[in-house]
């Protein structure tokens, strides 16, 4: 493939990427039970594989090529936030069986090798989310959407944090299946100004400067990673459905239409904690600048 504007070509894991892509459905809907059975790991690794290709053809820089160390963090990063939202979602740990929202079906019975195909899976929630942002930025946000400036206080963050904080606290105390809108909610309330007081990349001080570039970008990238989490899902032997107390039964695959709305802000958590917990791990508490790690500029 000719090089575009930025002087790179299409690198070859990208391809790689299409092949595992096209084969796992093809292997799925031959009925090779192997790949019914991890269809969501194999076909998100190569869903990576392509959009990180494509975001080097058209941004000149990606994970993959550039920044395998920081990929690394982003996947580790990203297995830790899925088995919170787990905790959220299964109870079960002080409450019997008991799950909220999501169900699993014909998992591997055996649990050591349950558990890979787990983290395999969360390991590509984040990278996904974020290789999609950097996408959209790259290819249709090149230039920042701007608006008013915003006046955000001190005072407003703090009231943002406490209601952050009560979001992520009340459905651990009492669980039910209606809370599920104030896990995908409160997070970004905590973390998003935790970050913006600790200077670090935050939607917070992206709105106080009037660009909306950031979030637009993964507001984008949610919606598109959530429909193609729900597409390859369904027709996967193991699998996921849900269970949700409103419009439940209106569904598209097997998510409840209403669910789809959750994705957008998903992807904006997801960023948020990846930042929180990024910044964490800068060596001698440095602070993460724009330009140090990916998608940070999206």
């Amino acid at each position: 493939m000719k090089a575009t504007r930025t002087g790179k070509r299409f690198p070859i894991h990208g391809y790689f990427g299409i092949v595992i892509i096209v084969a796992a459905e093809v292997l799925l809907f031959s009925g090779n039970q192997f790949v019914g059975h991890w269809m969501t790991p194999i076909v998100w690794t190569g869903y990576i594989l392509f959009v990180d290709a494509l975001v080097y053809r058209c941004d000149g820089r990606s994970l993959l090529m550039n920044d395998r160390l920081e990929f690394l963090a982003v996947a580790i990063i990203s297995i830790g936030s899925w088995w919170l939202f787990e905790f959220y979602n299964a109870p079960r740990f002080w409450n019997s069986n008991l799950e909220l929202w999501w169900h699993y079906h014909n998992l591997e019975p055996n649990l050591w090798v349950r558990r890979l195909g787990y983290d395999w899976a969360f390991a590509t929630i984040t990278p996904a989310l974020l290789e999609t942002a950097q996408l959209f930025r790259a290819a249709w946000f090149k230039r920042d959407a701007q608006a008013p400036e915003a006046k955000i206080s001190k005072s407003l963050l703090a009231v943002l944090i406490a209601l952050g904080t009560v979001g992520v606290i009340i459905p651990l105390l009492y669980p039910s299946e209606w809370f599920a809108p104030i896990i995908w909610l409160s997070f970004i309330l905590l973390i998003d100004p935790i970050n913006a007081l600790r200077r670090s990349p935050s939607i917070t001080n992206d709105l106080v400067r009037g660009n909306w570039n950031r979030l637009l970008a993964l507001l984008a990238s949610g919606f598109v990673c959530g429909f193609l989490w729900e597409f390859w899902n369904y027709w996967a032997l193991s699998k996921w459905t849900y269970t949700v107390p409103y419009f439940g039964n209106l569904k598209i695959f097997e998510m409840p239409v209403l669910g789809f709305l959750g994705f957008p802000p998903f992807a904006v958590e997801c960023w948020a904690i990846y930042i929180l917990a990024r910044s964490l791990l800068q060596p001698g508490g440095r602070k993460i600048s724009t330009s140090e790690i990916f998608v940070t500029a999206v």
